[in-house]
């Protein structure tokens, strides 16, 4: 037990340490807590993860974030909500190849351009409680930023 408190203690100083070089919010909202419990609405065990103080301190505030679309209509060009992973789509949470703190919703202020390459965003993060998706995080009024 006091060996996962160190840890914990000592990732987010590392994470704390790390927002002040770089604009790479992952940093941040990777700092989370996992464990399984057993969710009455499934009707099964699930794995929750439980964002730290790092990724909280950015609830409800305007961040930067660089990634890749992930669309949930893959035939529709320009769309107004998608998904947004730190990972390309072959490496991303939803092909089982990451944690759900690596992806989130997006809701764009208008229509937006589907985009392959790594973009960033602007926008409003909001982080989600006992969300059924499993997903954490989700990001309104966002905006693709000029690279």
């Amino acid at each position: 037990m006091m060996m996962r408190l160190y840890m914990i203690v000592l990732f987010s100083l590392i994470s704390v340490l790390a927002i002040g070089q770089s604009k790479d919010n992952w940093n941040s909202l990777a700092m989370v807590v996992t464990h399984r419990e057993y969710d009455k609405m499934m009707g099964m065990e699930i794995q929750k993860s439980i964002p730290l103080q790092p990724a909280l301190d950015l609830d409800g505030k305007e961040i930067e974030i660089s990634g890749y679309m992930i669309a949930l209509t893959p035939l529709v060009k320009k769309q107004s909500h998608m998904m947004f992973s730190k990972f390309p789509q072959n490496m991303c949470f939803f092909c089982g190849a990451a944690g759900p703190e690596s992806a989130m919703q997006v809701f764009f202020k208008e229509k937006v351009q589907f985009q392959k390459e790594k973009v960033t965003l602007v926008g409003t993060l909001q982080i989600q409680k006992n969300d059924a998706s499993g997903l954490i995080y989700f990001l309104q009024n966002a905006q693709i930023l000029e690279n």
